[in-house]
Parts: C-alpha cells; sequence; structure tokens
C-alpha cells in the first residue's frame, strides 16, 4: 500500500494523463447483481463431476474446478463451460455441448439473483445497493473529462444490457455495451479492444481499463494501455479480494484498489494534478 490513500496500491505508478478511451468490465467492476455467481457455478459443475464416479472426493473437485473457473473469470461464460466439457472427457464421460452447461448455469443463477433485479425494477432497491462503491463517482469523472467509455463483459449481452439499464450506468457509456453471444469467437474484449484501434479512434497507449478479473486487465496491457485492477470482495468490496489482487498483479495492472471511495486520491495518480 502507499501514504497516498492505504486502499491505492500502486503496482507501477504509470500515467494515465494521456488516455482518452476508458473500457470497463461489468461485474463485480461495476455490477453486484451477481454477486455470489461463483458459488452457484463452481457446485454445479463439481455434481456433474462427481457423477462420473471417478473416485475423487468433493473437495478434490471443487478445487480443481475452483481453480479453472477462477482462471477463466472475466473471459465469457462458455470458456469455463468448455473446460468443464474437457474435465468430463478426461474422466471417461461424454460431455454435453458447452451451451447447454451455459444455459443450465443461467437457470440456476437467475434462482439466486431474480429477487434483486425485482426489487431494482420496482424500486424496493436503489441501485447503489448493487453497484461497487463510488461507481457513478468514477463514471462522472471520466466523462468530465472528456473519455469515451465502453463497458464489455462476458456475461451473456442480453442479461448484462438489462442489468446495466437497471443500475443506470448505461448512458455513461457512449462507446457502448457489449456481452457474450452464443456465436462466442465472435465477441471478446479483445476483439473490441482490437476494433477500436484499427478504426483508429485511438492508440493502444490511450486506453485505460477497469476491471476485476485478469483477463480484461492482460487486454488492456497488451496494448500499452494503463489498467486499473479492482480487486472487490463482493459483496460489500470494502477491502482488497487477495486471490484476485495476485491474479491481476500478475499480468501487469497499474494499480490495485478494492472500491472506487478513494477516487479523489486515485485521480491525481491517474491523471495528474
Amino acid at each position: 500500500m502507499n501514504s497516498t490513500h492505504p486502499d491505492i496500491e500502486i503496482l507501477t505508478g504509470n500515467s494515465a494523463a494521456h488516455t482518452r478511451v476508458a473500457l470497463f468490465d461489468f461485474d463485480g467492476t461495476l455490477s453486484l447483481i451477481r454477486a455470489g455467481w461463483f458459488h452457484v457455478m463452481v457446485p454445479m459443475m463439481v455434481e456433474i463431476l462427481a457423477e462420473l464416479k471417478t473416485g475423487e472426493t468433493e473437495e478434490q473437485l471443487t478445487a480443481v474446478v475452483s481453480e479453472f473457473v477462477y482462471t477463466l473469470t472475466g473471459k465469457q461464460t462458455v470458456y469455463q463451460m468448455i473446460e468443464l466439457a474437457r474435465q468430463v472427457e478426461l474422466r471417461g464421460g461424454t460431455p454435453k455441448d458447452p451451451l447447454v452447461y451455459k444455459h443450465r448455469y443461467l437457470d440456476l443463477l437467475h434462482e439466486r439473483i431474480k429477487d434483486r433485479l425485482r426489487a431494482l425494477e420496482t424500486g424496493e432497491a436503489s441501485p447503489e445497493k448493487y453497484l461497487v462503491p463510488g461507481s457513478i463517482a468514477l463514471l462522472d469523472a471520466l466523462k468530465e473529462r472528456g473519455m469515451k467509455l465502453y463497458l464489455a463483459s462476458g456475461t451473456d449481452e442480453p442479461y448484462m444490457k438489462r442489468e446495466a439499464e437497471l443500475l443506470g450506468v448505461t448512458p455513461y457509456f457512449d462507446g457502448g455495451v457489449f456481452g457474450a453471444l452464443d456465436d462466442y469467437k465472435s465477441f471478446s474484449k479483445k476483439i473490441l479492444i482490437e476494433r477500436i484501434i484499427a478504426g483508429a479512434e485511438c492508440d493502444g497507449r490511450e486506453f485505460l481499463g477497469f476491471g476485476d478479473g485478469y483477463v480484461e486487465i492482460e487486454n488492456v496491457k497488451s496494448v500499452g494501455g494503463i489498467a486499473v485492477g479492482v480487486a472487490t470482495d463482493e459483496p460489500d468490496c470494502l477491502k482488497i479480494d487477495e486471490w484476485k489482487r495476485n491474479r491481476m498483479a500478475g499480468v501487469g495492472a497499474d494499480y490495485v484498489i478494492p472500491n472506487y471511495l478513494c477516487l479523489d486520491a486515485l485521480k491525481p495518480l491517474l491523471f495528474g494534478n
């Protein structure tokens, strides 16, 4: 940590003063609607692998599944299901199509979050309840700088677009709101970055990225951009999640924060005084 603010870890100190485009991940970076998704996906996968009766304990299978689920977080959900299918095959089973597994997971997750969605739709819950603390202040600050904002998620596009609307963040993203497609090879965060650069909208070094998974951090750093790792310990997001922090630091994050409540200290670090 540093003397500027106890919640900001400066890993490189690189400046984002020259950046013109900001790319955000959605779940865990802005939205907390799907907080707890991990505890839906992993048990589902463990149950599928346990049915193969390989002699592995539930604890052993949970360790295997947790590792690859975490590793693939930030990519489209289907990639976790592709790995599940591979694990089934490795154990002598006949896997279902990864999209079948994905839709089974989405049905289970919907049961977990449906009351949150309903509360947002009816106004019973305010958007702030399901936003990473300080999100709106950060978005306002970036728009005041004249930055163009993009939102890209590994969550299926129809769902994340609806959730972004419920949280009131869609108007900030004048660059667009993009989510996963069943035709998963046609879109990714990496592809989006390449499209923006190819369209001469900005140079890779003019990218500022915010994300809670290593994938978006790695994508932004691969083109020379500045990356802020948002190591949210969901759902409260009041302290650093060390596992997230270590993964993001490992792929070159420039800064790590637990939320955006440190904005007043973060802005001069990123943009200068």
